[in-house]
């Protein structure tokens, strides 16, 4: 019974539940679109799938950006680190270099400033003087006494002859001059070996320069190779001399840098006077078209004043005058009726600044300025400090000191090679060059005249490394120790060094000739000394070999 009221209950139930009256039929849960609605579905769901695709291609692209990006940076961190490194190395090699630089050039100079008093020097001598026989010092003073010492009264007359002869021969040479046109020219200077008594070899000829400066109103503004102005390596060693008015500063005013204008007037300069034509310039010896000195010019202007000059008071002499060179403005000789002959140089230079330093236009009997790069390139001279040097010098070393034995000794060995080999690119002047180092690093005792046979060696050692070096610097420029008593001009001494062989470098025949000569010099010496040496026991003599010619 209670079940089957159960199921009547449960069966009325159902049927209202299911009465269309309590769901109307636009609530019914199957919608009649059905069809529609899945298609649409069907659309949403392919678009949200290419959504998906898309955004997953974009983060894919995003994450390998981000490796490149993150691989180029460990890339550029590992060159930096790299560099930094390479740097640092670097930087290092460059500091181990100059320090091995510095002492091997320290050690260097060393060899040769040893002053080892009694030990043997030919025990540090270099490779070539091995097998070479140094004659010992009573050979050295007998050819020094029998060969050398005699010349040196004919060299005093003959300077006293030339210099007498020379101020008259320039006082003529002012008088044919135009005051108001050309060059004035000052009293001359004696110069070079004649006149610091070491030169041994004959002809003899006497040096003299002579200062020359422009008439009024104009003057010469100097510029050189260490003035701030830039000169190339070929270069160093000369200057130019440009012809200004004395209104004008070595720059020249500024109407002349910068066009003022048609209506415009510097009032400093009239237009005569800032237009210069080109006629006028080369009255004064300039270049062409230039306010340059040319040195061409005022070698053809010497030689015609010389002559004019000559001819107005050769009928005083009894005797000739000639040019002997004609590329040589100024080398003279004097022809005597006797068949004698006397040769002199009269050079014209200029003066530079307030200074006892000049600008040469050529050097006689010489290859230092045998490559000019310029008629407008003057050479500069510092022969006349030279000689002051020397001078100086020679009052602090003792009495008889063989500075001046040892040049000429080396001078005449050199230039009896070079009669048996012909001439090399080594000159005299090199040979001073080496003579005014060793006086600055030598002390005064070490010139005493029982020492003349250590000095010569230490004169040829340093000869000798300098020729393997490649490398002899100008004593004056470049060097800080200069005596101040002197009055050097301070510009010269803060330039760089001239290596006074660089010249050599890039002409290897000259250079190989000019050792081929010294090393030949080196093994004849002992029969070049004997030779004009008198005869000298054999005690004295012991150990002494002689070398073949």
């Amino acid at each position: 019974m209670p079940v089957g009221l159960f199921r009547v209950c449960l069966l009325v139930i159902t049927a209202i539940v299911n009465h269309p009256l309590f769901f109307p039929k636009e609530n019914g849960t199957v919608p009649e679109n059905t069809e529609e609605i899945i298609q649409k579905m069907k659309e949403r769901e392919e678009s949200l799938r290419l959504e998906q695709l898309r955004l997953e291609r974009e983060i894919a692209d995003q994450e390998a950006t981000q490796k490149a990006l993150e691989k180029a940076a460990v890339v550029v961190e590992e060159s930096k680190e790299e560099k930094v490194w390479w740097d640092m190395w670097t930087a290092l090699s460059m500091v181990i270099f100059l320090l091995i630089e510095l002492w091997r050039q320290d050690f260097q100079e060393g060899n040769w400033q040893d002053t080892g008093g009694e030990e043997d020097d030919m025990a540090v001598l270099g490779k070539a003087f091995k097998g070479v026989a140094f004659p010992d010092k009573a050979v050295l003073a007998s050819f020094y006494e029998k060969r050398i010492l005699g010349t040196t009264g004919d060299m005093a007359r003959m300077r006293e002859m030339v210099e007498g002869f020379a101020d008259d021969l320039l006082e003529a040479l002012r008088s044919v001059c135009n005051r108001d046109a050309d060059m004035e020219v000052e009293d001359c200077m004696g110069v070079g070996s004649m006149y610091e008594n070491w030169r041994v070899r004959k002809p003899f000829v006497c040096d003299l320069i002579v200062p020359f400066a422009p008439p009024e109103p104009y003057c010469f503004c100097c510029q050189t190779w260490c003035s701030g102005d830039s000169f190339p390596p070929d270069e160093q060693g000369y200057g130019t001399i440009k012809v200004c008015r004395t209104d004008e500063d070595a720059t020249g005013c500024i109407c002349d840098k910068t066009k003022l204008g048609e209506d415009m007037l510097c009032l400093l300069h009239s237009q005569v006077s800032s237009t210069r034509p080109s006629s006028e310039m080369e009255d004064l010896l300039c270049f062409k078209n230039t306010q340059y000195l040319d040195a061409d010019q005022v070698m053809k202007w010497f030689q015609i004043a010389v002559t004019k000059a000559w001819n107005r008071i050769s009928h005083k002499y009894e005797f000739d005058l000639s040019f002997s060179l004609l590329d040589s403005p100024g080398a003279l000789k004097i022809k005597f009726k006797s068949g004698k002959s006397i040769a002199f140089n009269l050079t014209p230079v200029v003066q530079y600044e307030n200074s006892d330093v000049y600008f040469i236009s050529h050097f006689p009997r010489s290859s230092l300025a045998a490559d000019i790069p310029s008629s407008t390139h003057w050479f500069l001279t510092f022969a006349v400090y030279e000689r002051r040097f020397i001078q100086l010098v020679s009052k602090t070393l003792p009495a008889n000191a063989c500075h001046v034995s040892c040049l000429q000794i080396l001078s005449f060995l050199h230039g009896k090679q070079c009669s048996l080999t012909g001439p090399s690119g080594l000159t005299n002047y090199h040979l001073k060059t080496v003579l005014l180092h060793l006086l600055q690093a030598r002390p005064s005792q070490d010139w005493a005249p029982e020492k003349l046979e250590a000095r010569l060696q230490d004169m040829l050692k340093f000869l000798e490394k300098c020729l393997h070096e490649k490398k002899l610097y100008h004593f004056f420029i470049g060097n800080g120790k200069v005596p101040a008593e002197l009055g050097f001009p301070i510009i010269f001494q803060r330039a760089e060094p001239l290596n006074l062989f660089r010249p050599f470098v890039l002409r290897r025949d000259i250079y190989r000739k000019m050792v081929d000569t010294f090393h030949e010099m080196l093994r004849n010496m002992s029969a070049l000394i004997n030779e004009y040496t008198v005869h000298i026991p054999l005690a004295h003599t012991n150990g002494i070999r002689k070398e073949p010619l």
